[in-house]
């Protein structure tokens, strides 16, 4: 095992321990035999249970007296509530010397001496981290992964393994409040699967071009004998790709890429061919099955197989059986009751291309159905001026929309709008109904939902409890018979 273990008596504290990425590494601290604590004032109750099932002593309050007495490292996560101004905690580290880590510095040491796959992009990530994590762990491989969100087959978001290959989500957002590099910067990779690079975090990358730059960054840090995998449609990619002194391979859904899908069929239970175009040949490598819905969650399997089969990680025929056994990650559009029969799916929204993919990968399974979205314009970007166009047809495949308040997230961030500003954009392009509450949410839900209807839950925040009461509601209204 790549990973040093001699670490039986270290003690390590991480402070913002109820983050996805943060919770994850607390986990991969615990199993690399470090003593863990931390500390988290508004953790969800998501990653509290995964925090408690790992055994990981963590507290609600921040004091520092909660840092352990000769801790070796103190890990400060990367949002304003621990910054040394305003935490007692982080600001006792700082005053008393102790060696501080970010959580990209961190998880760097610990995939130091392993066969990094870093996974890259504007959207797709965690689903496609957890793809090629399952993918290894089907085959025996038993690899060690960080993924930013939570699986519902592997036992945890991250796993210290005995096998050689360490897939890390690796995120674009800034290291910490004094390390402005892209989290990904700090990985050794020896291959990268790229999905995108479409323009996002404004806050932290004004324009589309500073968005590009850590990219190509990271393409520059692969070995001459490693892999990019790109998807071929992955806005900025084929720019990006050339920044790349290793083998390129590009996948998509149509023959224009090397690694493609053909004869795409949709429904509960999709399938499709995938196809390998190399040089004046094409060759049909297997019939893959998912129970994943959308065409980008097709194009994650088409990106994750052309890694793995091109490295020869694993074979083409464990590879369909990975796939086919494989139900993604929590909150990834991710059936939230069984049942009613009005299905509600919760969905990831922090971005256009997130969210739009939510609703039209409901209208392409359920094109009968009507489908009613409750939206929280809860990322930074939703309440950003310079993206008021994404109203314009986000809700194209939306039936009826029940919009909820902007939250007090980031709301300070330069050309930030209020919640009436958003309201009043969004009604420029569809009739919305306002909820301003979870109790307002639900009561527009019993006069607007009828028995076909497809629910769509999109957010990034918590939306404002309606991802527990609405799926309860519908069950209450709507039972299966």
């Amino acid at each position: 095992m790549a990973i040093n273990k001699k670490t039986e008596k270290r003690k390590v504290h991480l402070i913002g321990i109820g983050g996805s990425g943060m919770s994850a590494l607390a986990v991969l601290f615990k199993e690399s035999g470090f003593k863990v604590t931390g500390t988290d004032a508004s953790a969800s109750e998501l990653f509290s249970s995964h925090l408690k099932k790992n055994k990981i002593i963590f507290y609600k309050k921040y004091n520092k007296n909660n840092i352990p007495k000769n801790v070796d490292l103190v890990i400060v996560g990367n949002n304003a509530p621990f910054s040394a101004e305003v935490n007692p905690e982080t600001r006792h580290a700082t005053q008393t010397d102790l060696k501080i880590q970010s959580m990209p510095e961190a998880l760097a040491v610990l995939s130091k001496n392993t066969e990094n796959i870093v996974v890259a992009g504007s959207f797709g990530k965690s689903s496609t981290t957890a793809l090629l994590s399952w993918c290894l762990y089907k085959a025996g491989k038993d690899p060690s992964y960080f993924i930013g969100a939570m699986p519902l087959d592997l036992k945890n978001s991250s796993h210290v393994g005995k096998g050689r290959d360490f897939v890390i989500e690796g995120d674009e957002y800034s290291s910490s409040k004094t390390d402005k590099r892209s989290k990904f910067l700090h990985f050794s990779p020896s291959s990268v699967l790229l999905t995108a690079a479409a323009h996002d975090h404004i806050n932290m990358f004004p324009t589309e071009k500073s968005y590009k730059e850590p990219y190509k960054k990271l393409m520059a840090k692969i070995p001459k004998n490693g892999l990019l995998v790109y998807s071929l449609d992955g806005k900025n990619n084929k720019e990006i790709s050339r920044y790349a002194k290793c083998k390129t391979v590009s996948y998509g859904l149509n023959d224009n890429a090397e690694w493609y899908a053909q004869n795409i069929k949709y429904g509960l239970q999709s399938s499709f061919d995938l196809i390998h175009k190399e040089k004046n040949n094409i060759i049909k490598v297997l019939e893959i099955k998912t129970s994943l819905l959308g065409k980008h969650n097709i194009e994650n399997i088409v990106g994750a197989g052309a890694l793995l089969l091109e490295t020869k990680k694993i074979t083409p025929k464990v590879f369909a059986k990975a796939i086919n056994s494989f139900h993604g990650i929590k909150n990834r559009i991710e059936l939230k009751n069984k049942n009613s029969a009005v299905p509600v799916y919760e969905g990831f929204g922090s971005s256009y291309e997130k969210a739009k993919s939510v609703f039209d990968t409901l209208h392409l399974h359920f094109p009968k159905r009507r489908i009613i979205a409750i939206f929280e314009p809860h990322a930074f970007s939703w309440r950003n001026r310079k993206f008021l166009k994404w109203y314009k047809n986000i809700f194209d495949n939306v039936d009826e929309v029940i919009m909820l308040p902007a939250t007090s997230h980031g709301k300070k961030a330069k050309d930030q709008l209020t919640t009436a500003e958003v309201w009043q954009e969004a009604k420029k392009h569809k009739d919305i109904h306002i909820a301003r509450d979870e109790k307002e949410g639900l009561m527009i839900l019993k006069k607007i939902t009828r028995k076909d209807d497809v629910i769509a839950l999109v957010s990034s925040g918590l939306l404002f409890g309606l991802t527990d009461s609405v799926p309860k509601l519908m069950e209450k209204m709507f039972p299966n018979k």
